[in-house]
């Protein structure tokens, strides 16, 4: 695939509302950052963000600086918005922190509550560092949690349930890696993306994570330092194939690309 260059990614990202005008609603926006404010642990995604937060309009403070929604709390309804350029300066933080993992040929593991979007950006990820020399982390087989299993698919961990991969943002399979895995097989650097992420920052590994607009926790937690790097864009687009251009930016800028 050819690299785009950052002004024709930002206008690919705008194109297929990966960033740009999103499809997720103001008032979804608002709710879960109510939610999360209100101490609602299912929005903190496996941080843990005490009592530091609970001004809604604090959270949108940081959703407006960070991903790049509209800054207005008089906006209640309609559209919302994710800045472009957020996201590809996001991209290029991830770039530096997979420079790092190469260099050092890290344990790294992968994992993702949205199967359906975005395993194979993961994926081509996790193979690009193991051509470099970095150790994929292999979780161990019989893991259980949120009442399913946690099992891996192109070196991603997944959440399955019913013989079906589930969107989730429960923290709870990364705690079961997590626990499972120890200290003599702890990774160096978690990429993932909702409570995969957070709780894997939280107990202290390097995490980078990608956020939709209504997922303000990993914002939060990049803004306080317990997430390395978070990626503003929307999570589940229409074709899984939108996200190719951003990842082979990434491998480029990462001087990872084959």
């Amino acid at each position: 695939m050819p690299i785009l260059s950052r002004a024709a990614l930002v206008e690919h990202l705008v194109r297929t509302r990966i960033a740009g005008d999103v499809a997720t609603p103001r008032d979804n926006n608002l709710s879960h950052y109510r939610k999360l404010a209100n101490g609602d642990r299912h929005y903190w995604l496996g941080l843990e963000l005490g009592d530091r937060w609970t001004d809604e309009q604090d959270v949108l403070a940081v959703m407006a600086e960070r991903c790049g929604v509209i800054d207005d709390p008089a906006h209640r309804v309609g559209q919302d918005t994710i800045d472009p350029e957020l996201t590809v300066d996001g991209l290029d933080r991830m770039a530096a922190r997979l420079r790092k993992a190469a260099a050092g040929r890290e344990r790294v593991l992968f994992a993702t509550g949205h199967p359906g979007a975005l395993i194979d950006v993961h994926s081509r990820v996790a193979a690009a560092l193991r051509a470099q020399g970095c150790d994929i982390a292999r979780i161990p087989g019989g893991l259980v949690a949120d009442e399913g299993y946690v099992v891996q698919f192109a070196d991603v961990a997944v959440f399955e349930r019913g013989a079906s991969l589930w969107h989730t943002h429960s923290p709870e399979p990364m705690n079961a890696i997590l626990d499972a895995l120890g200290e003599d097989g702890r990774p160096d650097l978690v990429i993932a993306d909702h409570g995969w992420a957070g709780r894997a920052g939280q107990r202290g590994v390097d995490s980078v994570g990608y956020a939709d607009c209504n997922d303000p926790a990993l914002f939060i937690g990049e803004a306080e330092g317990t997430m390395q790097v978070t990626i503003p864009l929307d999570d589940h687009v229409l074709d899984p194939r939108f996200y190719e251009p951003l990842t082979a930016y990434t491998l480029n800028a990462a001087g990872l690309a084959a």
